[in-house]
């Protein structure tokens, strides 16, 4: 038998749902990231999934977002928007609509926590500075990073993003808590190998 990392997707998913079943998911979702968010009800529309298939799967993709939390050492060095996008990665890839979070970081740029801040819809977020700063205060915390998510894949920021941004480094300023970057996660592409933007590098963070 091939070694199991060899095989390809559908290989994969046959062994928690049987080949013709899994072979429907993977056509009918079209990959693992459409797959891992679909809910328990939607995978058990596909015929031959029942209620114990569909709870193998999600639980596959649960496991799979708790070993990378796992894989993190405790207080990472998050000096960088890369590490910032990877430990943020797996779990944003499950959001189906624009998900708000802070990362509060200690005075050496290492972690203290994430937060979720707000959620929106598809395309659209709501964010005040209230909500970010009282959390960053009450984690003392020295800086942060503003994350969130776009669903449709792609990372270029809205004017909206641009403002908001623009209004909580304003904002941090006051307060002496730097805000040291914006990242948007996507999703990566042949024409677009990086799944995430960093507002910083594209200098949107001077006011």
């Amino acid at each position: 038998m091939e070694p199991l990392e060899h095989v390809n997707n559908t290989e994969l998913l046959l062994t928690l749902a049987g080949r013709p079943a899994a072979q429907v998911l993977m056509e009918q979702f079209g990959g693992l990231t459409n797959l891992a968010q679909a809910s328990l009800d939607e995978l058990q529309q596909v015929k031959g999934v029942g209620k114990s298939k569909a709870a193998a799967i999600k639980s596959a993709f649960l496991l799979a977002q708790r070993l990378t939390k796992e894989a993190c050492p405790e207080a990472p060095l998050l000096d960088t928007p890369e590490r910032v996008a990877d430990l943020l990665r797996e779990q944003n890839r499950l959001y189906t609509v624009e998900n708000f979070q802070v990362v509060f970081l200690n005075t050496r740029r290492r972690l203290i926590g994430v937060q979720n801040i707000s959620q929106g819809t598809l395309d659209t977020i709501l964010t005040h500075p209230r909500e970010v700063f009282s959390a960053a205060i009450a984690r003392r915390a020295a800086a942060l990073v503003l994350v969130h998510n776009h669903p449709s894949g792609d990372p270029t920021p809205s004017e909206a993003d641009i403002k908001v941004t623009r209004d909580l480094v304003r904002a941090g300023q006051l307060l002496k808590i730097d805000v040291i970057d914006h990242i948007i996660l996507g999703r990566r592409t042949e024409e677009r190998p990086r799944d995430f933007v960093s507002l910083r590098e594209l200098g949107y963070l001077s006011c």
